[in-house]
């Protein structure tokens, strides 16, 4: 499992360690201020993911019985052009400047080298990645020093809905109607068709969109809405919410996971058509805020777009890359 202080235990992440781990990121939120709070359930869903291989991509470290630090490593099934591999991990605040966040980041580019020559092995390009939030003062200081380079950068945008949301028109011979099954499979295709400029997306397989995408817990059909054009897809915002976030805050808040329009029909609005009617819905049905995440070099100018519909800035993260060939 790669050299940790002696002091701690390091082994994987299990099912069962969910309570314990879901504490630790709960711990992590009020230090880092980061927003993202987590159940059990969130995590069980997580380890879920029929890519991981828990027992080799997932750590734990524990000081006399509490999980004090975690790292995870995540490759992709289909690519583009990179093999893009990317990590996630915390230490608890009290637990910070002890050489556990180093110890963590090294497991993680050993492992993600690992991963790339098991599935990946022809692609003569991959790299690692990691995203931070800004409040995280010693993240870069710990990157750097190990090789990696910021690459990104990306806002968390807050929406409240005690301002009126905006009359958005829908364009003559298209049409606006909320998520249903039967549009799953033509939602993933569409998806993966959007996102295809921009950075860091891959196509999405049918697993990996049940368990991060349509098929989460967090995903709500009755605050997803598409814009079709005849019987095709055209235009989508996807909706979710995080049970843990209103038990925390006290505010229901619609998270936009996914919002994107199709090459063919960009520059008609189309993206504020589905995204206000999902504002829309949710205010009606007892929702206080939207909020969502945007790559502020996104190659459609959405940042500009959601500023216009009343997002404002909320949280700042960094993605830091570390070439691995």
């Amino acid at each position: 499992m790669g050299t940790f202080p002696e002091w701690v235990e390091a082994r994987p992440i299990e099912k069962t360690d969910a309570d314990a781990w879901a504490a630790l990121m709960n711990d992590v939120q009020v230090t880092d201020q980061n927003g993202e709070n987590y159940s059990a359930e969130d995590l069980v869903e997580e380890l879920g993911d029929p890519k991981m291989n828990t027992a080799r991509d997932t750590i734990g470290l524990w000081v006399d019985e509490v999980m004090v630090a975690y790292g995870v490593v995540y490759w992709r099934k289909n690519l583009v052009d990179v093999d893009r591999l990317n990590t996630d991990s915390a230490v608890r605040g009290e637990w910070r400047r002890r050489g556990l966040g180093q110890a963590l980041l090294t497991w993680e580019i050993a492992r993600a080298r690992e991963l790339h020559e098991e599935h990946h092995p022809d692609v003569a390009e991959a790299e690692l990645n990691s995203t931070v939030i800004s409040t995280n003062v010693g993240a870069a200081a710990l990157f750097t020093g190990q090789g990696f380079e910021e690459c990104r950068y990306s806002f968390t945008l807050q929406r409240p809905f005690d301002e009126p949301i905006p009359a958005v028109g829908v364009p003559d011979g298209l049409r606006v109607v909320p998520f249903e099954p039967a549009y799953d499979e033509a939602l993933r295709l569409t998806h993966n068709e959007v996102f295809m400029d921009h950075w860091g997306s891959t196509p999405k397989d049918e697993e990996t969109w049940k368990v991060w995408f349509t098929g989460s817990r967090a995903f709500r059909a009755g605050l997803s809405f598409l814009v079709l054009d005849g019987e095709q897809i055209v235009a989508y915002a996807n909706g979710f919410e995080y049970d843990a976030d209103t038990a925390a805050t006290g505010i229901r808040e619609v998270y936009v996971g996914q919002v994107g329009t199709v090459r063919s029909h960009r520059g008609r609005g189309l993206a504020a058509v589905a995204l206000t009617a999902l504002m829309t819905q949710a205010a009606e049905t007892g929702f206080k805020r939207a909020s969502l995440g945007v790559d502020t070099q996104n190659p459609t100018g959405a940042l500009s777009l959601y500023e216009r519909l009343g997002f404002q800035q909320h949280t700042q993260w960094t993605t830091y890359r570390l070439p691995l060939t």
